[in-house]
């Protein structure tokens, strides 16, 4: 017997305004629901749970995600989620158009952004 992740679950100040940046990130809906002032708010399609805890972040994340672009490189990806409302954390790019991009959501959390596949293969 083995077990299947349900939902990864993110604390935050404000779970309905957290996911409703990751479901601009993602293209994924907050769940039908969710409301502005709940104490959970999820995108089910991405299997995100985000809840409203007390204790603001204070440290590095243990657990991240990496995004891959899908329909724009990843310069162009990095550009969009910074005008959503992302922080630039630590540019890993490399001349040769290597590396990644590692960004802050509005809450602090960490996330990479990767070359998209076309860029990979290209």
């Amino acid at each position: 017997m083995t077990s299947a992740i349900r939902h990864v679950t993110i604390d935050s100040t404000d779970a309905y305004h957290l996911a409703a940046f990751w479901s601009q990130v993602l293209g994924q809906p907050v769940h039908e629901d969710d409301k502005p002032g709940d104490e959970e708010a999820l995108i089910e399609g991405a299997g995100l749970l985000f809840v409203t805890v007390a204790e603001p972040k204070t440290v590095k994340n243990r657990v991240h995600v990496d995004l891959r672009p899908q329909d724009r490189t990843r310069d162009e990806e990095v550009e969009r989620l910074l005008a959503l409302g992302a922080t630039l954390v630590d540019d890993r790019r490399s001349a040769d158009g290597t590396g990644w991009v590692v960004l802050a959501d509005p809450e602090g959390n960490e996330f990479c952004v990767e070359r998209s596949t076309a860029e990979r293969t290209g």
